[in-house]
């Protein structure tokens, strides 16, 4: 959709968005709790000692999924500017220690918010999950 905003729907974005954040938060942290992973899980045991590392990458998680589903509900026809990024501009945030506050989301496009949630995904994915060859 970024790649060709002609592809944008406000309703399927808000849609997405609106489960990755029920699917993220607490819910997932809740999911993850457990002594040892269940048998064909690729969860790591990393993900109970590091439960505060996980915790909050699943809260940024929520954090972008609801900036997404805020951003959709802002922009029901066509993909607007806003929603881009825009080059050489700076950005911040992400899973890399910075602020992702609800109101600090709402200052930083859409684009920016999903390729944070995508960063997101990548660090928990490539810490707390098996890898296999």
């Amino acid at each position: 959709m970024f790649l060709d905003p002609t592809t944008y729907d406000a309703q399927a974005f808000g849609n997405a968005a609106q489960m990755i954040s029920a699917k993220s938060g607490q819910t997932i942290i809740k999911h993850f709790n457990f002594e040892v992973p269940a048998a064909g899980s690729d969860a790591k045991a990393e993900i109970l000692e590091e439960r505060d590392h996980f915790a909050g990458l699943a809260d940024d998680l929520k954090a972008y999924a609801d900036a997404l589903g805020a951003a959709a509900q802002k922009n029901p026809g066509e993909m607007t500017s806003d929603m881009r990024m825009k080059p050489g501009k700076p950005m911040g945030g992400g899973p890399f220690g910075t602020d992702v506050s609800a109101e600090r989301l709402g200052l930083i496009p859409a684009e920016h918010s999903f390729h944070l949630m995508l960063q997101t995904c990548k660090v928990c994915h490539a810490r707390f999950r098996e890898k296999h060859q």
